[in-house]
Parts: C-alpha cells; structure tokens; sequence
C-alpha cells in the first residue's frame, strides 16, 4: 500500500539498481575482467548480532588485504581501481552515507561503523542489490518499506556469479592483495565453495538468545526509521521466528564440517580479538604481520564501540518463552562449546 511519493522513491530506486547493473555487465565485457584471478580470499560469516562486523573491520585494516568499500559496490562503474583520487563517487557515497544516517539514526549505536560513510565496509549481500536478491538497507533507504523484504527468490548460483564479477571489477587496475569478505553465507556454502574454492571461512558462533534479542532491537530500530513506525511485537514475531530458523539450518547443514571453516566462539573472540585472528590467519596458511596487528590494535583503540551511545537491548523482547529457547539451543551450545549468555 505504498502511497504516490513512496511509489516513485521505489521507481528511482530499482532504475538506479538496473542501470548500474548493465554498467556492471558492460565493463565487464570493455575490460575483460572475466580474465582477473580472485586468490583464496578470506571470508567471515555466522548469524546476525553475533561480532561478524567487527571481525571484518578488523581484518580489513591489514595491510595486505582488500576489502569492499561502500562507494565501490554503491557506485561501481567503471572500475574503481582505474578512478583517481579526486573521483567523486566517494564523496557522493558520503554524501549519500550522511543522509542514511539522518535518516536511521539508531543504527549509528548498533552499528557505529556506519561513521566510515563511503569508505565503510558492505556485507557481500550488497552485491545482490544488482540482481534484486537481497534488498539491502543501503540500496533502499530512500523508500519506506520494512527490513523484510520479499525480493526475487533466492539463486545462489547467479549470486555468487554477480559476487564474483564485482571482485573482479574492483581489484581491476590495483596491486595485488587478498580480499578480506564478509556476509551470512551459511546457508549457500554448497555454491559459495564452488565459486570459491580455495577460500578460508571464519565462523563466529555465539548464544542464540543473544543474537536474536540484539536483532529484534536493531531490525526495530531500522524499521522505524525507514517507515516512521514500528509494531515492536510483530518485529518480534518476525525476528525471532527468523533467528530460530537460522541456527536450526546451522545445526541441520552438513557442509558445517568442511574442513576450510574455522570455528570461533564469541566469548573467545571478545577475550583476545587480535589472537583469534592470528589463529585464524594461521589456518588459513598466511601469517599475520606485525603490521597488521598494530594495524587491528590501534582500531580497537580509536573506535569505541559505543561511540554513538550505547546499544541496550533485552532478552524481555523475543516472542515467547526465554527460558524455552535456551533449552531448544542446547544442542547449538553443546556443538560448538558455548555457554548461555546472560545480560
């Protein structure tokens, strides 16, 4: 039921995706970048809420590696590795960054990496803003719909095809380095792997309880903002239902095992960030320089989490019995070897 002025906002919205995606698909073709080499890249993943964001921040700041930047993937015509310093994408993704904000204030203490404007860190999800499989935050703010979006059905095979292409079209022109990624992969490893398939993965696991009720706060906070209300208790119903569904389909996906996925336990992660990446390099055969660890070390100094105010949030806001759901994720917890997460 969107009104005339919300219906032109979603027209300006998919004919910017659209004409971005030839963009895309022409350069392709101009600069033959289906001849670049995407070389064992880094990925981390796991469920909402659970530190996937910080890990790749942290990962990003390494020296050696590469990590998408929201001005490259919001405007990625032509390619960014052929754009001088001057080029004013990255001040229209600043801009455009600066307006988001305005508009989703909230989101700033959820997420406070958003302060990064054009040159922060997009999921690998933004990618498929160009296929209209997953409708981003970033590729609709200016339309006000909800943080549930029915996009087109899910392709995982046309996903990771656009996935790829945009890697290929970013290093395009640049030295060399490895790609540091992030996005919620789990359930499409079968074809992720197949695209990609000497890539290390970082799962990060964490108490379930705490991941959707830190979920259902933020998808509510956004939601207001986008919509300029919110129905707490059906955000509830949604996310709740959504996050129970999401560590079933962790415990019930057998490619869990495959031996190019680490495993990371939230609390673990929290007590030494930067030794957990080390391991985690270290398994994945590169080692982590003494750059890069300051590098990770002099980030977490100068960006405080709570720096836009702190991010509260109450197990009081999942649908239904709290006590009931940490019994249902005992076997999540007993798999990966959490305890329960009490705030």
């Amino acid at each position: 039921g969107p009104d005339p002025a919300a219906e032109r906002a979603a027209a300006h919205t998919s004919h910017g995706l659209l004409t971005d995606r030839l963009r895309i698909l022409d350069d392709h073709r101009k600069y033959q970048l289906d001849r670049e080499v995407v070389d064992a890249p880094l990925f981390v993943t796991g469920e909402p809420r659970s530190g996937t964001t910080l890990l790749h921040a942290l990962l990003s700041v390494d020296p050696d590696a590469r990590a998408l930047r929201f001005w490259e993937v919001m405007h990625p015509s032509p390619p960014p590795g052929l754009a001088a310093d001057d080029d004013p994408r990255r001040a229209q993704a600043d801009d455009e960054w600066r307006e988001i904000n305005a508009r989703l204030p909230q989101w700033l203490r959820s997420h406070p990496y958003n302060d990064m404007l054009g040159n922060g860190l997009p999921e690998d999800e933004r990618t498929w803003a160009f296929d209209f499989r997953v409708l981003t935050p970033t590729a609709w703010w200016r339309v006000p719909m909800g943080m549930v979006v029915s996009a087109l059905p899910p392709d995982p095979k046309a996903q990771y095809r656009i996935h790829k292409m945009m890697l290929q079209a970013i290093q395009h022109g640049r030295p060399e380095q490895y790609w540091v990624l992030k996005g919620f992969h789990a359930t499409r490893f079968a074809d992720f792997f197949a695209t990609y398939p000497d890539a290390k993965v970082l799962y990060i696991h964490r108490d379930p309880v705490q991941s959707i009720a830190s979920r259902i706060r933020m998808t509510a906070d956004l939601t207001e903002g986008l919509t300029g209300s919110v129905d707490l208790a059906e955000q509830s119903r949604i996310h709740t239902a959504l996050g129970r569904a999401g560590f079933h389909a962790v415990m019930d996906n057998p490619m869990m095992d495959d031996p190019r996925i680490f495993h990371l336990r939230y609390p673990e992660f929290m007590a030494d960030r930067v030794g957990t990446i080390r391991n985690f390099y270290r398994f994945a055969g590169r080692e982590l320089s003494a750059a890069a660890a300051d590098a990770m070390q002099h980030y977490l100094a100068s960006n405080r989490g709570d720096r836009h105010g702190k991010f509260i949030y109450s197990t009081d806001l999942i649908d239904g019995d709290v006590e009931a759901l940490y019994e249902e994720f005992a076997p999540y917890r007993a798999r990966f070897g959490l305890d329960i997460e009490r705030r």
